[in-house]
């Protein structure tokens, strides 16, 4: 039975990732959707990139907006903001009369997606102890892999019913609205606003001494001149806004989610049926969860770096493998799925988990709203652009030369994460050292 501390942190974790599954819910819905659309709206190449990567322009906006508006507001407020738009955009998607509406309603739901997956890692980050935090944070990640599968599954059981699959995400997004309204708001941000009897009440829930971590987070926030957004990019700030944006642009350049989005059109190239290719989806989305698992029981041991390094490696060689595949058109033995699924989970144990818990964490109390909002904005646009790209390249280019591309982008993501500094076990107010010391190297 776990002891009250422990219960409360996962509890507040589990709140909070339930926005996780959202976003993966939604960004992932897409995906058995994609024949539908097309015959729906007679969608051409280009025509399919933007009704599939469109929400990411609203993911983009959100994650904008959510810093500035966590920061006034609080992390909890604006999270139930984000169930309102979840339920709105799945009902008003799956309604759409035209491509205008059903773009319009997505870039809503993007808005929601957006400022979740800014707010949801910063706000497990704060509340619960460093010693728990990779696991914490990781279960975000463990939340949207679990989002996409219930997506699939979704996709799967209302084959030929597109507007279900996309309204059925009201439900889920009812249940983090009602979970919400009991959560408790985060102390950093309470403390940051000078509430600090209310902040006291909720580290009591988890700091052995609460007064001392009350006085540690006080001191972080003694400079209360606002931060504005070229400052980010001076000293002492530079250093981490610019490695946080690197690490947010290689998970997306590494393709993981053209793959996702698209699977069921590239396990169809491989002369599968439909049917087929939407349960080969649900298998990966399976692997997806199982993998995160991998990541939320070692990234508190093992630390954040060295999952970022060994990722990059094992992805860019699956990619490579698939690469040749494609080219010489060799589909036996089911080695396109096999290497996609290990592909799929050398992600999700490391990239996917890892990338939330690092950039949850290493921004100073004092720009972590603004910075994470700087830094997710680079995920989201770089998401846009291989997303809406792929259907054009693998047009043009063909399967083997775009999974190339994303290969090339992994084995630049691992000389880059060489040199990261590691992060595991250290306070939120530590980071500030951490990253204005020499960067570490392997």
């Amino acid at each position: 039975m776990l002891k009250k501390p422990a219960a409360y942190v996962l509890m507040i974790s589990l709140t909070a990732a339930l926005g996780g599954l959202l976003f993966g819910f939604d960004t992932a819905v897409i995906s058995g959707a994609i024949p539908y659309l097309q015959a729906e709206f007679k969608l051409d190449a280009a025509g399919l990139g933007w009704a599939v990567s469109c929400i990411l322009i609203g993911c983009s906006l959100g994650a904008v907006l959510a810093g500035k508006l966590a920061d006034r507001y609080g992390r909890r407020t604006v999270l139930i903001a984000c169930a309102l738009l979840f339920a709105v955009s799945g009902i008003g998607a799956g309604c759409a009369a035209s491509l205008t509406i059903f773009v319009l309603f997505r870039l809503l739901g993007g808005l929601g997606v957006g400022a979740a997956a800014l707010v949801s890692p910063m706000y497990i980050a704060e509340t619960v102890p460093a010693g728990s935090r990779g696991r914490m944070v990781a279960l975000y990640q463990m939340a949207i892999v679990s989002g996409m599968l219930l997506a699939y599954g979704t996709d799967a059981l209302l084959a030929g019913r597109w507007r279900w699959m996309f309204a059925s995400q009201a439900l889920p997004a009812a249940i983090f609205f009602g979970s919400l309204c009991f959560a408790d708001e985060s102390p950093r941000w309470l403390i940051s606003k000078g509430l600090l009897v209310r902040a006291l009440t909720v580290l009591k829930r988890t700091a052995p001494d609460a007064m001392a971590e009350v006085k540690q987070i006080q001191q972080s926030f003694q400079d209360h001149t606002p931060v504005h957004l070229y400052e980010l990019f001076k000293k002492p700030y530079a250093r981490v806004v610019c490695t946080g944006i690197a690490i947010a642009v290689f998970q997306q350049a590494s393709g993981i989610n053209a793959v996702l989005y698209y699977a069921p059109v590239i396990f169809k190239q491989t002369g599968i049926a439909p049917g087929d290719a939407l349960l080969q989806t649900v298998l990966m989305g399976a692997v997806n969860v199982l993998a995160t698992l991998v990541a939320i029981v070692w990234v508190d041991r093992a630390g954040r770096k060295r999952f970022l390094v060994t990722g990059s490696i094992l992805m860019g060689f699956c990619l490579l493998g698939l690469s040749a595949c494609f080219y010489d058109q060799y589909f036996a033995l089911y080695i396109v799925l096999a290497l996609t699924l290990v592909y799929v989970a050398a992600f999700a144990a490391t990239l996917g988990a890892v990338t939330w818990v690092y950039l949850s964490e290493i921004f100073p109390n004092r720009v972590r709203g603004l910075a994470l909002s700087v830094a997710t904005l680079a995920l989201w646009l770089a998401d846009f652009g291989v997303s809406a790209a792929f259907p054009l390249m693998n047009v043009h280019w063909g399967t083997a030369i775009t999974l190339l591309s994303y290969a090339l982008c992994c084995g630049i993501a691992f000389l880059v994460f060489c040199y990261l500094p590691e992060t595991k076990g250290r306070a939120l107010e530590e980071m500030s050292h951490v990253f204005n010391q020499k960067i570490s190297t392997l």
